[in-house]
């Protein structure tokens, strides 16, 4: 079991924080800090560079935590809230990737969710620092606070589409 939680948190680990590093950066395929930038407010959300700093730094930090096992419930929280984001902008084209929808933030929120309740395994830097097993309570946690704070996010930085002026 331990190595099957592995290899989960470091792909789900790995791919969050590879996210996050294109938001920012031009390596692996971004196109850096301006086109993160641009990216989010294409997407109708305010804050410009700051935002686009602020949600790679969370991709970024949530996924090295959670590809090494350390503070899990708190990298699980982060990965949620991410792409609890993620999931709003793509809600409008349906469930599906291939119409461009939210199918692959969903699989991630529910990865980190799980992680968060099973644990990061015996292969992490929780257990070998002795903070693990996480009681069952902090999964719960994980996901509500990851959920609300993406929520909020959207709440507070997403600007509503412009009213399309009728043609007379």
């Amino acid at each position: 079991m331990d190595t099957g939680i592995l290899v989960l948190r470091l792909l789900v680990g790995l791919l969050v924080a590879g996210h996050g590093v294109q938001k920012i950066s031009s390596h692996l395929g971004g196109k850096g800090l301006r086109g993160g930038t641009e990216e989010f407010r294409a997407d109708g959300f305010r804050g410009g560079a700051l935002t686009a700093l602020a949600a790679g730094g969370g991709q970024i930090g949530s996924g090295l935590l959670l590809a090494t096992g350390l503070l899990t419930p708190l990298a699980a929280t982060g990965a949620i809230g991410v792409m609890t984001v993620a999931l709003t902008v793509k809600r409008s084209h349906g469930l599906w990737v291939q119409n461009d929808g939210y199918e692959y933030p969903l699989v991630l929120i529910g990865t980190a969710a799980a992680l968060a309740a099973t644990g990061p395994g015996a292969w992490s830097l929780d257990a070998a620092l002795g903070l693990t097993p996480y009681p069952l309570w902090w999964a719960a946690l994980a996901l509500v606070a990851g959920l609300g704070s993406g929520l909020l996010v959207r709440l507070v930085l997403h600007r509503p589409a412009a009213p399309a002026i009728a043609e007379r």
